[in-house]
């Protein structure tokens, strides 16, 4: 248990000795001080630490550890010079056996606390590389008069103002390691200041950058992006507005896409578009989804929030038929150019907000033998009712965020008589507390 003092400790700005109880969901260690709940960034169970505050809240404060005096067998020395100012990443300073077997644990309890459910089996994590792995990234852009230079990068910790960092470990090194490239292209800008954020979309081949322009760019400021995507092989595109302003200036035509090897397809998007973050283990997602269905070509599947046919067209190249269904407009024209374009011919896709009655719509009222569900955050809630009705042999839930999973897994068994058969996590975000799973239900005979 944590030091518990008696006098008020939250007003000290002294660093104060505790003893790390537990760990939070996100990762942060639990302690108690005056019998109250505080929650410190860089701490591990079983740790003693000093730390001091950082906020007070009416049921709990937060605070940042200042020194640890007993490390725990799990801590590791963070690899990025800047872990523990960026909030980009918060368990870099613990090993990555140690998140994983964190992450797991977050999971099941969620199972056993929001629905009194259990998995059968567990999956094995799927895993990949720790450094690097960021395809996909939202860079802030500021010039800071008192530091005298253009930053770009992420937040602060508890912090509404951008870190002061030259290099990210976890972005691919084509940006990651290039931020000062980047901060010096834009201090040459007259518009150093109008800049607003740089939206990051990388493949093995190309790196696209969408750089916020608050006010429109001259010809000058527009070659120094030119020159900087000349000299970097980036594509660089400007977004003057909103997102159907986004348009591309170097080089004349630009082409993003990303291979799935083991189906033979490639799969093209725009730097706009939602895409898995991690090539690695998106690959493994696909491959351990596909042989959770158990699919043959008899197979009739249903895939909900189907994207751009990240899921739909390798599931396309082992059933009989696959549907897709998504709610925005451009994913969907995305997937059946990607399906024609791979020369798929056994998918339909349909536009369909799927957090709203769907039960009209042709593509609900059909039979399916096997559905792929992968939403946001907010989960598929509202889909559930609709799902089980369909009496498919085998569900497969992938999540990205194990709340609401454990949610809509609780609908499942506990009132349509679905089985829980195996659950088990994927590492798409390593040092981070982002917690991707799968989930596969069966009908129960």
């Amino acid at each position: 248990m944590g030091r518990r003092r008696r006098k008020s400790a939250k007003l000290s700005l002294d660093p104060i000795e505790v003893v790390i109880e537990s760990l939070s969901h996100e990762g942060r260690g639990i302690t108690h001080v005056n019998d109250k709940v505080v929650f410190i960034d860089g701490a591990l169970t079983g740790e003693k630490v000093t730390f001091q505050y950082v906020s007070t809240h009416r049921n709990y404060d937060e605070g940042r550890v200042v020194d640890v005096l007993e490390p725990s067998i799990d801590r590791v020395e963070p690899k990025c010079e800047f872990y523990g100012l960026c909030g980009g990443c918060s368990i870099q300073h613990m090993s990555p056996e140690k998140q994983i077997e964190i992450k797991q644990d977050v999971l099941l309890n969620l199972f056993s606390r929001t629905s009194q459910i259990n998995p059968q089996n567990i999956l094995p994590a799927l895993t990949g590389d720790y450094w690097g792995y960021r395809t996909k990234a939202r860079l802030g852009v500021k010039y800071v008069e008192k530091k005298g230079r253009v930053i770009v990068g992420f937040r602060e910790k508890h912090s509404p103002y951008l870190a002061n960092m030259n290099q990210c470990e976890v972005l691919d090194i084509k940006i990651g390691h290039k931020l000062e490239v980047l901060s010096q292209a834009i201090a040459k800008m007259q518009a150093y200041n109008k800049i607003a954020q740089i939206e990051v979309a990388t493949t093995d081949k190309v790196s696209a950058l969408i750089f916020r322009n608050l006010i429109e760019l001259c010809d000058e400021d527009k070659q120094i992006l030119i020159d900087l995507g000349t000299s970097e092989n980036y594509h660089i595109y400007l977004q003057p507005s909103g997102p159907d302003s986004v348009h591309l200036i170097h080089p004349e035509s630009s082409e993003l896409s990303y291979k799935l090897p083991e189906y033979g397809l490639d799969i093209k998007f725009l730097p706009t578009d939602f895409t898995q973050v991690n090539t690695s283990i998106n690959q493994q997602m696909i491959s351990q989804a596909i042989g959770l269905l158990e699919l043959n070509n008899n197979d009739n599947v249903l895939d909900l929030f189907c994207g751009l046919g990240n899921f739909t067209l390798p599931i396309a190249t082992k059933a009989g038929t696959v549907t897709g269904v998504e709610g925005d407009v451009g994913l969907i024209d995305r997937a059946k150019l990607n399906a024609e374009n791979n020369s798929i011919a056994n998918t339909e896709f349909h536009v369909q907000d799927l957090t709203k009655d769907v039960t009209s719509s042709r593509w609900a009222q059909k039979k399916y033998s096997k559905i792929l569900i992968d939403p946001a955050r907010p989960g598929a809630f509202e889909m559930m009712e609709v799902v089980a009705k369909m009496d498919p042999e085998r569900i497969v839930y992938v999540s990205c965020n194990p709340a609401t999973l454990a949610r809509d897994a609780g609908v499942l068994v506990n009132d349509y008589g679905y089985q829980l058969e195996t659950a088990g996590v994927m590492d798409m975000f390593p040092h981070t507390a982002h917690v991707e799973s799968m989930a596969l239900f069966v009908r129960s005979n």
